[in-house]
């Protein structure tokens, strides 16, 4: 790579490096070349330069070392234009972390921003769940006007439901002059994983209310909220939306619809959604497994299992966890054996988790084989979990087993040592079998722990209470989906 040896003029040079970075520019010491000539002929300054030898820096992993130096601690005041493409650059970048450096950078020397500013910025600040740095950058845009620009109104949105702080999202929202599509998107998406379905689905229909048409980012998060409160008739109205609009049924929409269908009980439609799908994944799959699992359709979610395994789709961790759940809502002991046995033989490429495994000691514990399930306890590579020993304890309270319902108790008191339910459980066990000194040792042992009985605890409750989050299918990776 060679420059004439004659000293050419800016307006020449300016496009002749332009030309190697967009052409010749393939390797550090390529870039590190053309840098040396940037700095030795005053370029830095040159805004139509600067943006190809950022893109430059960013495809060679050079951002930080190269792009970073030259326009911010070697240039005061680089141009508001040259500062927006380092701070859009390094906003999707591998180190969001520098988006907010070259924003305070324009602050400390007065270089001005603008509505393009803040987006990015705005963006690094969210990925980097940096919320306080956020409010005080919300502090300079109310301070300058720039709420009233949708773009930079929807930054602010992502940045607080990104953080999960919902309140401030919604302060935001209804300050907001201009609202689109995206600002409600939004808003719907950061109830959604705060865990506030009905909030979700309050603001879906507000938007609806407004005129406002959902786009397939919408109808994604709004179909999660569905799933999670079981409002099938909105996911109904969904559906039929999707369909008068024609859109696909590309794997993310029709993955999402099967998984509301599946939790809302209705898995049959989302049968008729898979078959009408020219696309599927693993998460597609999972889906249809985890909703014949929750119909208690143990023998069908098996079969669709093995129908997936031969359409030449490799089972995940979910996958297995879908189908042992299906095993235990069914009571398909000898099959759930079956599966996990060839799971710990390596079969799928993974090892059982303790997921896994509470899968099969629920299984066991439900099948009357509560000595197995023990000894899986006991011989498994992980410490049980509150759910595992409520599994346990829920099998052996149904078979009579009051030794090992002690012992799983007993087990549940050490984990939540506040959760004054366990020690009712306690305390009903000891007074069936008629050891009162033991129930007073109990009752002593809560009063020391500066704990009550709830009136609304009982043996029954927390058993029914352990035993559904021991089947709880907790295979959610939303899909898959990064919304």
């Amino acid at each position: 790579m060679r420059f004439h040896d004659a000293a050419p003029m800016s307006n020449y040079l300016a496009p002749r490096i332009i030309h190697l970075l967009n052409t010749r520019c393939k390797t550090r010491s390529h870039l590190h070349q053309i840098l040396a000539h940037i700095i030795l002929h005053n370029l830095r300054p040159d805004t139509t330069v600067a943006p190809h030898f950022i893109a430059a820096c960013h495809s060679l992993n050079l951002l930080s070392s190269a792009a970073f130096p030259l326009y911010i601690n070697n240039l005061r005041s680089p141009h508001t234009f040259v500062c927006n493409t380092l701070l859009k650059t390094f906003s999707h970048s591998g180190t969001p972390q520098k988006s907010p450096v070259v924003y305070s950078h324009m602050n400390r020397n007065a270089i001005p921003v603008n509505h393009y500013s803040f987006p990015f910025v705005l963006k690094a600040l969210a990925d980097l769940k940096l919320v306080e740095e956020g409010m005080s950058v919300h502090a300079q845009i109310t301070k300058l006007g720039f709420l009233a620009d949708v773009y930079v109104g929807n930054s602010l949105l992502n940045l607080y439901a990104a953080a999960g702080n919902m309140s401030l999202c919604g302060k935001v929202f209804d300050e907001m002059l201009m609202r689109d599509v995206v600002s409600w998107t939004i808003v719907i998406s950061g109830f959604k994983e705060a865990g506030r379905f009905d909030d979700s689905l309050i603001a879906f229909e507000r938007m609806k209310s407004e005129g406002v048409m959902p786009n397939q980012v919408t109808v994604v998060n709004t179909l999660a909220a569905c799933a999670g409160f079981g409002a099938l008739d909105i996911g109904v109205w969904i559906h039929e939306h999707v369909k008068m609009r024609g859109w696909d049924f590309d794997v993310i929409l029709g993955t999402s619809l099967i998984d509301m269908y599946g939790k809302c009980g209705r898995i049959e439609e989302g049968l008729r959604v898979f078959e009408a799908m020219k696309e599927k994944n693993v998460f597609t799959w999972n889906a249809v497994i985890k909703g014949l699992a929750l119909s208690e359709s143990g023998k069908e979610a098996i079969k669709w299992f093995y129908r997936m395994e031969d359409e030449g789709f490799q089972p995940d961790d979910v996958t297995l966890i879908a189908v042992l759940c299906a095993c235990v809502h069914s009571g398909l002991v000898h099959m759930g054996r079956q599966i996990f046995a060839s799971l710990v033989d390596g079969k799928y490429g993974f090892s059982p988790s303790v997921k896994h495994y509470g899968c099969m000691v629920d299984l066991l514990a439900r099948s009357k084989c509560v000595d197995e399930a023990l000894r899986m306890i006991e011989e498994m590579p992980f410490e049980p979990t509150v759910s595992i020993w409520g599994a346990l304890l829920a099998g052996c309270r149904a078979q009579g087993n009051s030794e090992l319902s002690e012992i799983a108790a007993w087990k549940l008191v050490e984990l939540e040592p506040h959760n004054c339910a366990y020690y009712v459980i306690l305390s009903n066990l000891y007074a069936e079998k008629g050891k009162w000194s033991d129930v007073e040792k109990v009752r002593k042992l809560m009063k020391d722990r500066g704990l009550e009985k709830d009136v609304g605890s009982s043996s029954s409750t927390v058993e029914i209470e352990d035993r559904k989050r021991s089947l709880e299918l907790n295979t959610d990776q939303e899909n898959g989906l990064l919304l």
